[in-house]
């Protein structure tokens, strides 16, 4: 049933306009579910059943409210009936919204589909947070325990709890509708959506501490990008170019790390591990996408470079010229040090390791304390034979390196650095 969560809340969301109660009565719905069904059987409509379930306890909700509303003003001087309890202070929020979601060309989508996109437009309104909205999304839209999506962002499932119920209290208090937005705001909308879920799914990637990946629980927004480029409105270039991209970066979970849990670098990785029903579906995707301008068009070079890399039949075959150049066009769009930072690994890959370590010098001042710096130059000189410069910068890497995956796999760099026995430079 959990593929039915984001039409069975959508569908209560339209009818009562409540995010901070429906979402709660659905998950009772559910909770009932799983202690009923055992013994009593499955119903022959679950769907319905929970829709019914969950609508009786926002009716009881709502009726509590009410009654509570009705003794307020009573003993509170200057209250006002009929005013709404549930409110909370904040700037309200309005903007045109269309009442119709239609598909590109103008054909109109069924009910179901327009509720679920009404619902991620809500989820990923600007009005909220940026940090909560993919969190959100993945618990409206895709219905995603809490406990999980507070391991996915590494917050304690309490806190993560109440991010959302300060959220979902937002929701209910500003006014944010739950509605599909005027078509001349669905670009920007469209690309606000697309950086939460990309968010999301990097947060499992680089999730820090002793956890190298959070493979199964990134997959959750691998499944929101699909559904939104499926529904969303767009003119297809941003969310397929997100899709592509997360398919592709997806497709190498299972090879990320070894039995012991450790980081295996993507050279070192055992490809036939790779999904490559994945893999193909992103290439198909990519095809079918000219280069573009903005965010779409930073996703869709990302995308690019994952492809190159999966595509590749060994770590020596990779078409090192096509990333160099895509990395290029990416900093030129960007101008972020991470991307210099990559192309300067791509471009020593092409060129020769003293070809990289120029392209990193400045980066120390424009990524202050970051050890991917000290750890791209170590590498870099390693394969130059400059041992000791290396080793220096190994040890600079660490110092700046938090505990976790990443500080052991370069203590077993260093290691192995020493354990080839030579102390001085090439």
């Amino acid at each position: 049933m959990q593929d039915d969560w984001g039409n069975l809340l959508a569908g209560l969301l339209r009818r009562h306009r409540r995010p901070d109660l429906v979402e709660d009565a659905l998950a009772e719905a559910f909770a009932q579910a799983a202690q009923v069904w055992p013994d009593r059987g499955v119903p022959a409509n679950p769907a319905g059943w929970l829709r019914t379930a969950a609508d009786r306890r926002v009716v009881d909700s709502l009726r509590r409210e009410a009654v509570a509303r009705d003794r307020a003003h009573l003993v509170a001087p200057g209250a006002q009936p009929g005013g709404r309890p549930g409110g909370q202070p904040g700037t309200p929020v309005h903007e045109p919204v269309h009442e119709q979601a239609h598909g590109p060309g103008g054909a109109q989508l069924g009910q179901d589909v327009d509720d679920r996109l009404a619902l991620i437009f809500m989820c990923t309104h600007p009005a909220l947070a940026p940090e909560v909205r993919p969190a959100l999304a993945l618990r409206f839209v895709m219905g995603v325990p809490t406990e999980t999506i507070a391991r996915l962002f590494l917050v304690p499932g309490p806190t993560m709890a109440a991010r959302l119920t300060r959220a979902k209290k937002r929701l209910a208090g500003s006014g944010i509708p739950f509605a599909v937005p005027d078509p001349a705001a669905w670009p920007q909308r469209v690309v606000g959506a697309a950086r939460a879920i990309y968010l999301a799914f990097t947060t499992g990637y680089a999730p820090g501490g002793v956890e190298v990946v959070r493979a199964r629980d990134a997959g959750e927004a691998v499944r929101l990008a699909l559904l939104a480029e499926r529904i969303v409105p767009d003119d297809r270039r941003v969310l397929t170019s997100l899709s592509a991209l997360l398919l592709l970066q997806h497709s190498r979970r299972d090879a990320r790390t070894d039995e012991q849990g450790r980081l295996v670098l993507l050279a070192d990785q055992d490809r036939s591990r790779w999904h490559r029903q994945e893999i193909d579906a992103a290439v198909e995707r990519l095809a079918r996408l000219p280069p573009t301008t903005g965010y779409g068009e930073e996703l869709r070079l990302q995308a690019v470079i994952a492809a190159c890399h999966a595509l590749a039949p060994s770590a020596g075959d990779t078409d090192w010229r096509t990333i160099t150049a895509a990395y290029l066009r990416l900093e030129q769009l960007t101008g972020s040090p991470l991307v210099r930072l990559n192309r300067a690994v791509a471009l020593a890959e092409l060129s020769g390791p003293m070809a990289g370590l120029a392209l990193l010098k400045g980066l120390d001042e424009r990524l202050p304390g970051h050890h991917r710096v000290a750890t791209a130059r170590a590498e870099l000189l390693r394969r130059g034979g400059h041992v000791d410069q290396a080793r220096a910068a190994y040890l600079d890497a660490l110092a700046w390196c938090p505990a976790g995956a990443e500080s052991r796999h370069l203590h077993e760099r260093l290691s192995s650095l020493d354990a080839s026995g030579s102390g001085t430079d090439a």
